[in-house]
């Protein structure tokens, strides 16, 4: 479960610590105050995006940080692994997501530096965040197939389902680049053995180009080579006037100092080592002008290889190596395209066969799903009726596509009757976002049987509902907490007394500033923060006889 989240300078809110339990936990305050930035820094947490904007004014730095304990850590343990990081210790797992005004997010996992990405892996096994906007999402039928397949436990028969559609998007793929708009067969074959031929006569395995280089540079400059080498030759050992004359009669000086001043026996060494070297550096220079070789074929053939070679370029690639895969290409597109009717007979025959597999997992699929269907919408109208509906129909329709999809080959669609005597409709026909609200928390308290994520957060999802339904949504709420952690940001008193932990966010100004201040409440204060909820910040002796009498009520339930 989620036991602490900090909050600094996100927003409103300065600096903020709070501390969550196990069971309901319900988060109050006055419209405004700040309760939103809870869950907008759990969305960051989770590796929603880092909205720089988010930064407190006046600020550098925000930072959100969770610190959650897991019974169960295998799987989160399995994706830090894989990704470098050690695995939880003791079941804690400490997540801290900084926005900076200057630079990138960063993202800490136990101290350690990760990934937006491998925050966003790890988020989908942590919490499960319904937001307002999530109401519209229930009307996408892409999410209702992802309702019933998490209902289901489809994963395997839909993985099963996407190794043949794969395939059959590669087989097609194929088949389609037969027919190409390059022209017909035969032309394209011979395009490919001219490139072919081309690359073949340039003998580009045996070919260095940084060798041919040199070459032509030694080539091309022979003549101030010459010159120059000549004039090293002529200075260093030539005649009585080059350096090596001199250095000798330098050695017989340093020699007889040596006898007569100690120290001119290191002088000795040096100057013998120097001597050493010159005779060394002539000798290299005359063996090298021994082996230039003044060409001008030799020359006039490097020179138009480096040519041709830049002409292949232009055509083939940037570098030798570019060519070589391009030519490497050819001839492997040129195999194809030669045995053409073969290959594409091949593809037919595999094409059929792949079809015929796709078929028998897209109908397996199928079946999990109807089943699943039937089952789901059984367990949704019994929570409906909890919630007000005590003659709703739900139906989950399954109708065959018209094509094959990534996803299989069913259209999944959500129908509802919130009332006796009405016809089934589509989700999409009901205009009332207050049962849409219902539908979905219906959806997520089944769900939550069958879900493995041990943190609910819902942000404001008795919108648009009161009275009796505030009732009926607070009860629903607390029966889910009874199997996982629940966070409800509400503004209704009959969803906030069903708490068993109960948060208040509130605001002030302080030097012209606003602060935002979280804050647990219990008993007469608790009570006060209800009356409020039921009659505004003027508390009467009714409205807080009447929130208190909520409280108990909520307690004998």
């Amino acid at each position: 479960m989620l036991t602490n989240l900090r909050i600094k300078n996100l927003a409103v809110v300065d600096d903020a610590a709070v501390t969550f339990t196990s069971g309901l936990n319900v988060i109050t305050g006055e419209t405004g105050a700040g309760k939103s930035m809870l869950a907008d820094a759990l969305q960051l947490i989770l590796g929603d995006r880092a909205d720089k904007s988010l930064i407190r004014t006046g600020a550098e730095q925000s930072l959100a940080e969770a610190v959650f304990y897991l019974q169960q850590t295998d799987q989160i343990d399995a994706i830090l692994t894989d990704a470098g990081l050690e695995p939880s210790t003791d079941g804690e797992l400490i997540i801290r997501r900084t926005i900076s005004t200057n630079g990138p997010s960063r993202v800490f996992i136990n101290d350690t530096p990760a990934s937006v990405q491998l925050l966003r892996k790890i988020g989908d096994f942590l919490v499960d965040m319904h937001g307002p906007h999530e109401h519209q999402s229930l009307l996408n039928a892409t999410f209702q197939r992802e309702i019933l397949d998490a209902f289901g436990n489809h994963a395997a028969l839909r993985k099963a389902y996407r190794k043949p559609y794969d395939t059959l998007l590669e087989l097609e793929a194929e088949r389609k680049s037969y027919h190409t708009s390059d022209g017909d067969t035969a032309a394209q074959i011979d395009l490919l053995d001219y490139q072919i031929h081309e690359l073949e006569q340039a003998d580009l395995e045996n070919t260095d180009e940084d060798e041919l280089l040199a070459e032509h540079t030694r080539m091309a400059n022979a003549a101030r080579i010459i010159e120059l080498s000549n004039g090293i030759t002529q200075a260093l050992t030539g005649d009585e006037q080059a350096a090596l004359s001199a250095i000798i009669m330098a050695r017989k000086a340093v020699a007889e100092l040596a006898t007569l001043v100690p120290e001119a026996e290191e002088w000795l060494e040096t100057i013998e080592s120097i001597t050493i070297q010159t005779k060394d550096v002539s000798e290299a220079v005359a063996s090298m002008l021994n082996r230039m070789d003044v060409n001008p074929e030799r020359l006039l053939w490097l020179e138009d290889r480096m040519a041709l070679l830049q002409k292949l370029k232009r055509k083939y690639g940037r570098t030798i190596a570019d060519m070589q895969t391009f030519l490497a290409t050819a001839i492997e597109r040129r195999e194809k395209l030669s045995d053409r009717e073969a290959r594409l007979e091949e593809i037919a025959g595999a094409i059929d066969r792949t079809q015929e597999e796709l078929q028998k997992q897209a109908t397996a699929l199928g079946k999990a799903r109807a089943k699943s269907a039937a089952m789901l919408a059984k367990q949704v109208e019994k929570h409906l009726c909890d919630l007000g509906f005590q003659h709703a129909r739900f139906e989950i329709r399954i109708t065959p596509a018209h094509a094959p999809g990534p996803e299989g080959m069913d259209v999944i669609e959500f129908g509802f009757a919130p009332n006796p005597g009405e016809n089934m409709r589509s989700l999409k026909a009901i205009a009332s976002s207050g049962e849409i609200s219902r539908v979905m928390l219906a959806l997520k308290a089944v769900l939550a049987q069958h879900d493995k994520v041990p943190v609910l957060v819902f942000d404001e999802i008795d919108a648009n509902l009161g009275g009796e339904m505030g009732n009926a949504v607070g009860k629903k709420l607390a029966t889910v907490a009874e199997s996982h952690q629940v966070l409800c940001i509400t503004h209704l008193p009959q969803v906030a007394v069903c708490g068993t932990h109960h948060l208040v966010v509130s605001k002030k100004i302080v030097s012209e500033r606003t602060k935002v201040a979280i804050h647990e409440v219990h008993d007469d204060t608790r009570a006060e923060e209800i009356a409020r909820m039921l009659g505004g910040r003027d508390l009467t002796s009714v409205t807080l006889r009447h929130a208190k009498e909520l409280l108990l009520l909520a307690t004998e339930k």
